[in-house]
């Protein structure tokens, strides 16, 4: 069978690839559909043609998986956020658990009787401290509205989601279950009050409008609740009706901000901010350690995961003896912190300057004296000089982004041949190409998966190396 673009074909759902897809098998090639579970028999289209593989999309569930079951919401299958709601959690962290095996075989060349059993989520629901929604003019159709022959009309006040793919449209949600479930009641108020107002959503392409996002922030370990209102122009009579609104309705907020963002650019970070209601922070732990969370620095979104995260590369640095550590893309400083009792000294290194700034912040809050942070990029601040400035760590933990490190920097980490190393990572795939050639010069001992985000294909891994 060709398989061209376009190509209508029934296919059996072998297994689960990384980014959450189902696989089928086609004479051997590959077909990756979304939305999938083994054991599904569908009707579906391939929608890309590439040498290797092909992709499609479901038309039809001809016969379900054994596996399949109703997603707790009603926008899973169209919502981006969530992509394996329709499969049970403990067969989610199966796959997880498998996937990272494959990467560390398949990608790294390593044995996979290194990879340990997941380490699972309590609370597969209402997990996240953070969610950000966003406001449009234009709503994203459901899958009825787009098969039908007339003319639908799209143009809505929309407040939501980004569809998948789409800067410009909102899926507007009706429920979340994503963070706790005073969120999207708060979101709904926000989108009832701007209807009965005449308060229009921010139009990305024509640069106006005035509400462009609401970001929630909750605390795992205190009552804290955020309400940070993103707008597009600086009109406080506005954000403060609003403001006494929300207080009125919930009354367990205890701080409104108001990010103002008057540039074309589509974050939440405003260019400016003003404090409406309370202290403008809430506070989280981390261990030991408070954090002052203002709307726009970075925390952890799973509290509680991350404590377990945090506990086994804690155990894998062993630092019982002290020992300067390294903390390579330190963020806001958190690991620092939540190893910085159990070394002589703590050398944080990130590249965003408010990052550093909140960990130096942090730092002082908690009073943590031997930790330092130093502002740059890997790349170029992780060399020769800054090692004979800052002296040779005895231990290293690298949390990198998504892409994982840059070469330059797996080079000298190499080079450096220190005694321990943790590499913390959200991207099994990018750490699996590092320690591809890494192994060369240190022992790959144990992978770690850990699991933050329930409902999703996203799966963190901790790894312990040791000097060869």
């Amino acid at each position: 069978m060709a398989l061209k673009k376009g190509t209508v074909t029934e296919l059996d759902i072998e297994s689960t690839a990384f980014k959450g897809k189902g696989i089928a098998k086609v004479d051997g090639l590959a077909v990756f559909v979304p939305g999938t579970a083994p054991g599904d028999k569908i009707k579906a289209m391939i929608t890309r043609k590439k040498k290797s593989f092909r992709e499609a999309k479901i038309l039809e569930i001809l016969e379900p998986s054994p596996l399949r079951i109703d997603p707790l919401c009603s926008h899973a299958n169209t919502c981006g956020g969530c992509t394996w709601q329709h499969i049970p959690y403990e067969k989610q962290i199966e796959f997880k658990e498998q996937h990272v095996r494959d990467h560390i075989t398949r990608i790294a060349g390593l044995d996979e009787s290194i990879v340990q059993p997941i380490i699972g989520c309590d609370q597969p629901f209402y997990y996240r401290n953070k969610m950000e929604y966003s406001f449009g003019t234009r709503r994203w159709l459901t899958e009825a509205e787009i098969n039908i022959d007339e003319y639908v009309d799209d143009s809505a006040f929309a407040a939501g989601m980004h569809a998948p793919g789409r800067y410009d449209k909102i899926l507007n949600l009706n429920e979340c279950h994503l963070q706790e479930k005073v969120s999207f009641q708060l979101l709904d108020t926000v989108r009832g009050f701007c209807i009965e107002n005449g308060i229009e959503a921010f139009n990305t392409h024509k640069n106006e409008g005035y509400m462009r996002h609401l970001v929630v922030r909750t605390s795992g370990h205190t009552d804290d609740l955020m309400v940070n209102l993103v707008t597009y122009r600086d009109e406080p009579d506005v954000v403060e009706r609003l403001a006494d609104l929300l207080l009125k309705k919930f009354p367990q907020i205890t701080t409104i901000v108001n990010n103002v963002n008057d540039q074309p650019n589509p974050t939440a970070v405003g260019r400016f901010e003003h404090v409406i209601h309370g202290p403008g922070y809430i506070v989280d732990h981390i261990g030991s350690h408070s954090f002052k969370i203002h709307a726009n620095a970075f925390f952890q979104t799973n509290t509680l995961q991350a404590e377990k995260l945090y506990s086994v590369a804690r155990d894998y640095a062993g630092l019982n003896n002290g020992g300067h550590l390294f903390d390579l893309y330190c963020g806001v400083g958190t690991l620092s912190l939540y190893m910085a009792d159990k070394a002589d000294k703590v050398t944080g290194i990130e590249i965003v300057d408010v990052a550093v700034e909140n960990a130096r912040f942090n730092a002082s809050e908690n009073g943590v004296k031997n930790a330092e942070f130093v502002l740059g990029d890997m790349k170029d601040t992780f060399n020769d000089d800054f090692l004979e400035k800052n002296g040779r760590p005895d231990c290293i933990i690298t949390d990198p982004p998504r892409s994982g490190m840059h070469p330059d920097v797996v080079d000298q980490l190499c080079k450096l041949d220190v005694d321990r190393m943790v590499y913390v990572s959200c991207n099994p795939s990018t750490m699996a190409r590092d320690l591809k050639t890494m192994k060369e010069y240190y022992n790959v001992e144990s992978v770690q998966p850990v699991d933050m985000f329930p409902q999703t294909y996203h799966i963190e891994a901790v790894t312990r190396l040791t000097k060869k």
